[in-house]
């Protein structure tokens, strides 16, 4: 399985998908940190930093599901022993590539996009923030995979459109129906991230948990 996901990863590498979400993030983070963030707006840098890759890390996991063939997936399969492993090694190389994302996209606004480094409590909220933007891009761009949605038009416009819904849900009060993505942005700018982190990422994890078993329950009866 590991191996499985380690060709995954060198074959969505060599087929040259990984620079469409890497070029978008570059342009992404270099509007965002065009100028430095003033002191005291460390949160508000990091919140708006892992909100901002979520649709170019779907856009990567559902890339890297995407790389290989049908029937080359079926034949995966058979070799690592089950459905199960060859979904589950799908799922590890997609993670693989959405951390080393959305790793750069947090150090490039620690470095790069803040006046002043920020305290203890600050740099771990945003680290926690985005390790859920990564398993919310890699959710995402799973439920919207070519395994699920052989369409890619149909599959773009549901990636653009459960992320759209997550911006619009999460800026309501019923934030807790879907990864309250906004919801990080705007505890954040009222000072209240650190305070509200537990409550917020345990509303992201439930929603993360449900879209990865469906994206497994759904893959069960697909090739």
């Amino acid at each position: 399985m590991i191996a499985l996901a380690v060709f995954r990863v060198a074959a969505y590498v060599r087929s040259h998908r990984v620079y469409q979400a890497l070029l978008g993030i570059l342009a992404a983070l270099a509007i965002l940190y065009a100028a430095r963030a003033p002191a005291g707006k460390e949160a508000d840098v990091l919140a708006g930093s892992a909100a901002l890759i979520v649709p170019f890390l779907a856009w990567a996991a559902r890339s890297l599901l995407d790389t290989e063939p049908d029937r080359q997936r079926e034949m995966s399969a058979v070799l690592v022993g089950g459905r199960g492993r060859e979904l589950a090694a799908g799922l590890l190389a997609a993670l693989t590539a959405c951390v080393a994302f959305a790793g750069l996209a947090l150090l490039w606004g620690v470095l790069l996009g803040m006046s002043a480094a920020p305290d203890g409590p600050v740099l771990a909220a945003g680290v926690a923030l985005h390790g859920l933007s990564t398993l919310t891009g890699l959710t995402l761009g799973a439920l919207t995979s070519r395994a699920l949605l052989p369409s890619p038009a149909v599959s773009i416009m549901a990636l653009v459109a459960g992320f759209l819904a997550m911006l619009i849900i999460s800026v309501s009060p019923l934030y807790w129906l879907t990864v309250p993505i906004t919801a990080w942005m705007s505890a954040a700018n009222a000072g209240q991230l650190v305070a509200r982190l537990p409550e917020l990422g345990a509303v992201s994890l439930v929603w993360i948990a449900i879209g990865l078993t469906c994206y497994a329950w759904l893959r069960r009866t697909r090739p």
